[in-house]
Formats: C-alpha cells, structure tokens, sequence
C-alpha cells in the first residue's frame, strides 16, 4: 500500500467515525457540564487574595497563600485520583470529587462566622481536591467516549465550556464580592475626604488608604469587626451558592448510570506502579514538559491575581474596575485561543509555544518598565500569548505515551501546584522594596512572569528542535 492509499484510508477512518460513539450522546453532555466548575472556581478565587487583604489586615505575602492553599490540592490529589480512578471507575471519581468540592464550598460558612483566615485556606484546599479528581477524571472519560481518531476533537469541544465558567467566576467576583465589600466603600469615602491624593501617585495612595484602614481598626474595633464581619458574609455568598449547584449535580450522577468505557479488572499494584514511574522519569520529554508546565500555570496565575494590584497601585482604579480589565483579560484570552488552534494548522506546537512564550516575556516587560494604562494593557496582552500554552504543553509532553498517558496526564495535573508556589514569591516582591528604586515594586514583581516566559520558551524550543515533537 502507498502513501497515497495511507492517506485514503486515514481519511476514510475520520470520516467513518463519528465524533461520540453509539449511546454516548447524554453521558458526553453531563461530563462537558463539569467542565465550567472548575474555570469558575479558579476565577472567582482570584479576586479574594486582594480582597482579604484589605478585610483581615495582611501582608500581600499573606493574602497570596489563598492561591497557595488553592493549588496545592492539585499537588495532593493528582496521583492519588488517578489510581484511585484506576482501581474503581470514571463515575466513583466525579462522585468523589463533586463530593469534595461541595464540602468545600460549604465550609465557608463556618470560616465565615470564626472570622478566621485560616479556615478560608483549609476550605479551598479541600474544594481544590475536589477539582483534581474531577479534572483528572473528566479528561480521559471523554477522550474515551468514541473512536481515538475523533478523540482530540471530542476533549477540545468540552474543554471549549470550561471558559464559559471562568467568565461567569469573574462577573460574579467583580459584581457580587468586590463592588459590595464594605471595606471598598470605606476606601471609596477616604479617597473623597482627601482630594489631595488626586495628586499622588496610585501606589503611594493605595498605602495611605491601607495605613487608614488600619488606624480605623485601632481607634474604632468594633465598628471595623462589623465591617469585617459584613464582608466575610458577601464573600461567602457566591461559594455558597456554587455547593448548591454542586450538590444537585452530585445526585445527578449517583442516579444516573454512565458507561463504563475502562476495565477496572487489574487493579494498578504498586510493582506496576514502580515501573510506570520509572518509565516516566527516563523520559526526558514528558519531564521537561511536566516542570514547564508548572511555570506556566505559576505565570497565568500570576499575571491574573496581580493585575488587580497592578490597576489599583499603578493605574489608580479601584479593586471593581482592576477586576474588569481581568475580565478583558480573559475575553482576549479565549478570542486568542482560536486564532492559535487556527495556526496550528501551519506551525508545529513547539514552535509556536516558543513564538508564544516570547511575545509574553516581551509584554511582561512592557508592564514592567511602561506606567498607567500602557503597562496595563501590556498584562492584558499577556493573555494572549497563554492562550494555547496550557494544552499544548500537555500535548507535547503526553505525545506517544500509550497506556501510561493516564498516570503521566496525573503528573501534568499536579504540575498545576506551580500556581501554589510562585504567587507567594511574587507577593513578597510586592511587599519588599522595589529591585529598581525608580520603579514601584508591583511593576518590578512582574520579573517572576517573566522568568516563567523564559523557561517555556526554552521548552518550546527544546521540544521543537531537540526533541522534534
């Protein structure tokens, strides 16, 4: 048989096979609906690290373990889903992980009511686990559901919602948390009662509304536990709201019986564990992908906290307004992602994640070294470029993997711990003293995107002309 006739045949089977298989209709439905929950968990999170700054009287360093806490439940429960998926079933594991992300949700009731930060950070830690399973259990069911050759197609039509509750996260923080934060109106009244600080640079006004605050808590503590108290309650609201949802879909789940499309006959034993493992490790590809994977997750996640900073300190808006440009953000990112997936089509993925990762280390460096409005747009620009990282580090680093893609896909799942460790990092910037004087710290914080730009670029190129993936 020729190349030619290769080519008919090729063609035949995508045409032949259809994009579900037989009966698969309602089941590919109901595990696409998860998809949204955890865009939307990621991102009405993010607002809150600056939010509970200003509500408990933290350092940056401090709110930023809200992002610590949220992404270090993907670093606990990505392997132990996947054997767990492996031993039981795809519907034991979305059982298990609705399971979680209600309990979650529901434990900012009581966090609320203790007053206690901590208690916030140990719910989204176990909300978080919750998404671990659910992600590493939807991906492969859905890959699963039809013929290999309609499979990429398949996930990418599911992935496409996911988005769709990043947005509805972002609307809900910006509406329903940030614009009703009592401590935002108190800010709000300072601003007007000093219109000298229409004079000052943002930065320096952001400092004297936080020193304020502060100074109310001291002079009136009662009035200022009301207040925090009131904000806590407006906090909880949305989360609470998401473990109602969640909770129905829980029962959804339980009732209705999905197809088992994985045998789950040869429980994984330890010895085969050890050899799956080690057959991971020796693969250079898969291990660059993992670590660059990390620092891609660390830089979206970067980029979109502290672009509220960035818009209240640098720009002058308030924390409503900084969310909005999130949202701009966001928008921009999933108008990219389909201009990028176009280009696929002509340019190999590691190249095109390496053209990528330097046009968001170029812009990175526009919001560094630009003031106002011109670094801001530069970080919402930053956007762009992120638009196909995730998923194409994630096809490039599982590319021929075979029967081991479930436990590597775990390995690619934990890498998402990247967004628990470098926050915190870029905060502690932010509190320190500025590492060029001229230039307030947010700005120069932003060397820790940076950084991350760089190492995925030197993946892309890596895997491009080293490893020709």
């Amino acid at each position: 048989m020729n190349k030619h006739q290769d080519s008919d045949v090729l063609n035949d089977d995508k045409t032949r096979h259809s994009l579900l298989a037989p009966g698969m209709l309602i089941p590919f439905l109901m595990i696409t609906a998860l998809f949204p929950l955890w865009g939307f968990a990621n991102d009405v999170t993010n607002p809150l690290v600056k939010a509970f700054k200003d509500i408990f009287l933290i350092s940056n360093a401090q709110s930023s373990m809200v992002q610590f806490a949220f992404y270090l439940g993907y670093g606990i429960m990505a392997i132990p889903a996947a054997i767990f998926i492996r031993n039981y079933s795809y519907k034991a594991g979305i059982l298990l992980g609705l399971a979680l992300y209600a309990a979650g949700a529901m434990l900012f009731i009581p966090a609320s009511l203790y007053m206690e930060f901590n208690f916030f950070l140990a719910a989204l830690c176990i909300l978080t686990c919750g998404l671990a399973l659910l992600e590493t259990t939807a991906n492969p069911y859905i890959l699963s559901m039809g013929h290999p050759s309609t499979a990429t197609k398949r996930l990418n039509l599911a992935q496409a919602f996911n988005p769709i509750g990043s947005l509805t996260g972002m609307f809900v923080a910006s509406t329903l948390i940030l614009n009703k934060l009592q401590v935002e109106e108190f800010r709000a009244a300072e601003k007007l009662a000093h219109p000298e600080y229409n004079d000052l640079l943002p930065s320096v006004v952001d400092g004297k509304l936080t020193q304020a605050i502060q100074e109310f808590s001291v002079n009136e503590p009662i009035k200022h536990q009301a207040m925090q108290a009131a904000d806590l309650v407006t906090v909880r609201g949305p989360y609470i709201a998401i473990a109602t949802i969640v909770t129905v879909l829980f029962f959804v789940f339980l009732f209705y019986k999905l197809p088992k499309t994985m045998s789950n006959n040869k429980p994984l034993t330890l010895a085969e564990l050890k050899v799956t493992f080690m057959r991971l490790i020796k693969n250079k590809l898969y291990i660059e992908g993992v670590v660059a994977q990390a620092f891609y997750v660390g830089a979206q996640i970067m980029c979109w906290t502290f672009i509220i900073h960035y818009g209240m300190t640098v720009v002058g808006l308030t924390s409503s307004q900084a969310q909005n440009y999130n949202i701009i953000a966001m928008s921009v990112f999933l108008v990219s992602r389909f201009i990028c997936t176009f280009l696929l089509s002509y340019i190999k993925p590691g190249h095109l994640l390496m053209l990528l990762a330097t046009c968001g280390g170029g812009l990175i460096l526009g919001t560094i070294f630009l003031t106002g409005f011109y670094g801001l747009y530069c970080l919402i620009g930053v956007s762009a470029c992120m638009s196909l990282m995730f998923p194409t580090i994630y096809g490039i680093a599982l590319k021929d993997m075979g029967d081991d893609a479930s436990l590597a896909s775990a390995g690619l799942v934990m890498a998402i711990v990247g967004g628990a460790l470098m926050p915190p990092l870029q905060a502690s910037l932010i509190d320190d003293n500025p590492l060029i004087a001229s230039i307030p710290s947010v700005q120069t914080s932003f060397l820790m995107p940076l950084i991350c730009f760089v190492v995925i670029a030197i993946f892309g190129y890596r895997s491009h002309y080293v490893h020709k993936s």
